[in-house]
C-alpha cells in the first residue's frame, strides 16, 4: 500500500514521532547539533544498552528519561515504544555506536510503526561502514554492504561463496576472535584481493591496514588483535553473465532449496529464491522440493 510521509507537518497527529538517532562510533565529538537537541526534545530515548548512552547523555547534558530496547527484548520493549508512541509521546532509537538498524536491532520496531501509520524520522551521523570506504583506497561506489558474516564456519563459507562473483566494492564487520579465520576463509574463496581493514575509527588509536589478503593474514599472524574492525574488499572482475556459470548449476532444485534452509532462510522465502535464480515457477520449485 502506498504510503506518503511528511516528516515535519504541523497537522494535529495521533501518535508521537520515532526518531532514528546516530552517535559516535568513537569520538564524542562527531555528535551532531541536531542529534543533541533531539535527544533532549523527546520524551524518552530507547536504547540498545542503557548503561553506554547514560554516559554519552551526561557528557551533553541529556536527562531524558532511557529505557533499554535490544535484540533480547526487542518483542516487549518494542510493544512499550509502540504504546506510548500512541499516546503521542516522541521518542528516539539510539544503538551503541553509528547507526540504529545498522548491525543493530530496530528494523523490526520500524516496520511495526510504519505500520500503524506512525512516522519515522532518521537523522545522519556517525557510520563505520562509510567512514572506513571513503578512506579505504579501494573503489568506493558500487559498493555492497554485507555487515557480519555467520558465526557458524559452514555457513560463513556459503556466504562467501555468493559473495566471491560479486563485482561491487564488499564491506564486513569483524570481531577481533574470529578475524583470522575469516580472512583465512576469504583468500579460498574470493583469491588473493586487494582489502583494508580498520579499527578504532575516529578514536585515538584509529588504525588503517591496507595491502592484500595474502599480506594482511601474515599480518594477523605476528600482530594481537583488538577491537572490531570494519574490512573493505575488493569487489571480482567483471565477467559478462555468458561467461559466468551460475554457482548452483550442479545442485538440484531440491538441493537448491535446502542450501538456504541450512541458512535458517524459511522454507517459503527459500522457495522463491530459487524460483527467481532459476527463472521457473514457484509452484515448479514448490513441487519439487515437497512432492518430488
Amino acid at each position: 500500500m502506498l504510503q506518503i510521509q511528511k516528516s515535519f507537518n504541523q497537522d494535529t497527529k495521533e501518535m508521537g514521532d520515532l526518531y532514528l538517532v546516530p552517535t559516535p562510533i568513537g569520538n564524542l565529538e562527531d555528535m551532531t547539533f541536531r542529534a543533541i537537541s533531539i535527544l533532549k526534545d523527546v520524551d524518552y530515548i530507547a536504547a540498545e544498552d542503557t548503561r553506554q548512552t547514560k554516559k554519552l547523555c551526561n557528557h551533553f547534558s541529556i536527562d531524558t528519561q532511557i529505557f533499554s530496547y535490544h535484540e533480547h527484548n526487542k518483542e516487549a520493549s518494542g510493544y512499550r515504544v509502540v504504546e506510548l508512541l500512541k499516546q503521542n509521546k516522541h521518542i528516539a532509537l539510539v544503538s551503541d555506536a553509528g547507526m540504529p538498524t545498522i548491525s543493530d536491532p530496530g528494523s523490526e520496531l520500524v516496520k511495526q510503526v510504519l505500520s500503524l501509520g506512525g512516522k519515522v524520522i532518521p537523522l545522519p551521523g556517525a557510520n563505520a561502514a562509510i567512514t572506513a570506504l571513503i578512506a579505504s583506497g579501494i573503489t568506493p561506489q558500487p559498493f555492497y554492504f554485507f555487515g557480519f558474516l555467520d558465526r557458524q564456519k559452514k555457513v560463513k563459507k556459503n556466504q562467501l561463496e555468493l559473495l566471491k562473483n560479486r563485482t561491487e566494492t564488499i564491506i564486513l564487520y569483524e570481531s577481533p576472535h574470529r578475524l583470522k579465520e575469516t580472512l583465512s576463509l576469504m583468500k579460498d574463496y574470493l583469491g588473493n584481493r586487494t582489502i583494508c581493514l580498520s579499527r578504532e575509527l575516529t578514536k585515538r588509536f584509529e588504525e588503517f591496514i591496507r595491502g592484500t589478503l595474502d599480506e594482511i593474514i601474515e599480518w594477523a599472524e605476528s600482530t594481537e588483535i583488538r577491537g572490531e574492525f570494519c574490512v573493505i574488499v575488493e569487489g571480482a572482475e567483471d565477467i559478462s553473465n555468458n561467461d559466468l556459470e551460475a554457482w548452483w548449476t550442479n545442485l538440484s532444485v531440491k538441493e537448491h532449496v535446502e542450501y538456504y534452509i541450512e541458512q535458517d532462510i524459511p522454507s517459503k522465502e527459500s522457495i522463491k529464491k530459487v524460483s527467481v535464480e532459476r527463472k521457473i515457477s514457484k509452484r515448479d520449485v514448490y513441487q519439487a522440493y515437497h512432492i518430488n
